[in-house]
């Protein structure tokens, strides 16, 4: 299952309004934070689910959406929040970051 809700639908609209339209990736990304699920405009992979919502393409990577489904793209007051069955790794208790960074 994939969502994008109508107010994050009309964010991406409005970003795109004056710009060329690209697909945007769900992905997850390993900082000094820990794991958090991102958007970024990226290219089609082969190893890609696509989704389309309205005239907007979604990328998951097919790995990625088998461990991460559902995934609702929500717009808050701070901005995009992505949930789902993710289990992400937080940080380390120092700095609050985890991985080579604590090191």
């Amino acid at each position: 299952m994939f969502t994008v809700t109508e107010t994050a639908q009309s964010e991406i609209a409005d970003y795109f309004k004056n710009k060329e339209k690209m697909p945007i990736r769900i992905f997850v990304s390993q900082g000094c934070g820990g794991s958090q699920v991102g958007l970024a405009l990226d290219d089609k992979k082969n190893t890609d689910m696509v989704y389309r919502v309205g005239d907007v393409e979604y990328l998951v990577d097919r790995d990625l959406l088998k461990q991460a489904q559902p995934i609702v793209i929500d717009f808050l007051k701070n901005g995009f929040s992505i949930s789902s069955n993710l289990k992400l790794s937080s940080g380390c208790s120092s700095c609050g970051t985890s991985g080579t960074c604590c090191s």
